[in-house]
């Protein structure tokens, strides 16, 4: 394995996240800041607790899930689509680096940031809200799993993607509307039995749900169905990024 291919990949996309700081890291803890001041005032006003859980602190992991997964998209996407862009994707085909190793450094460094990103909302949700985490290894799994898993996929979106509105065409009209309606801002048990069980088809039900299990032990469907549906949609991305160096689809053309 080349260490030092990886790690001059690494690097440079990580210097790039510091040389955009207001827009990579600042924007989104801004942002959502404003969800807990606006969600917590206007709707915990009316919904006090849910399932004993305070409604502002109900929904940090909804909106640390949110975030994780628009960041993790974005970051690897364009990472990925600007070589491309600008054509020195063909210098990165031609040197000594193994696909693996490419995968390795962009989705790494594009987990890296939406973790990094998490960790600081959690705590700048600590500011709003009381919080506990009753399983903290936990957290961190359902945690470094969605990033690296999102990042794979904003991965595919990035070689997909032969336009700057394509990067955001994904994000916006699919993913952004299931997160919002995946229970990040309520439990699915709340809901009438119908649309309980439509919300079951919505993947991210699943991500919200075992992630706010790790921090107050509440569930809206088992936490192994939960870490099973990651595991699958990380083994299909993975799959589709094999495929996609394998044929060369949309990289050498």
């Amino acid at each position: 394995m080349n260490v030092y291919a990886i790690l001059a990949i690494y690097r440079h996309e990580m210097e790039r996240t510091r040389r955009t700081i207001m827009q990579s890291v600042i924007s989104p803890v801004i942002s959502t800041s404003l969800y807990f001041i606006v969600f917590g005032a206007a709707i915990g006003e009316r919904i006090q607790q849910v399932e004993g859980v305070s409604y502002g602190a109900f929904i940090v992991p909804g909106l640390i899930m949110l975030s994780l997964l628009t960041q993790s998209i974005s970051n690897a996407s364009f990472a990925i689509y600007f070589p491309k862009f600008t054509g020195t994707i063909y210098e990165l085909l031609s040197a000594p680096v193994s696909y693996f190793e490419v995968v390795l450094s962009y989705v790494g460094a594009a987990a890296t940031k939406s973790i990094l990103l998490g960790l600081i909302i959690l705590a700048t949700a600590g500011l709003f809200v009381p919080l506990r985490v009753e399983h903290p290894v936990w957290m961190l799994l359902f945690l470094v799993l969605t990033a690296a898993t999102f990042s794979l996929f904003g991965f595919i979106i990035g070689v997909w993607a032969d336009g700057f509105e394509k990067l955001q065409l994904i994000p916006l009209l699919f993913v952004t509307p299931l997160t919002f309606l995946g229970g990040s801002f309520y439990s699915i048990h709340m809901l009438p039995p119908f649309w309980r069980a439509v919300s079951l088809f919505n993947p991210v039900v699943y991500l919200v749900s075992g992630f706010r299990w790790s921090f107050y032990g509440l569930a809206d469907v088992s936490v192994a169905v939960s870490l099973a549906m990651i595991l699958v949609f990380l083994a299909a991305s993975l799959a589709v990024v094999a495929w996609i160096f394998r044929t060369g689809y949309r990289l050498k053309t």
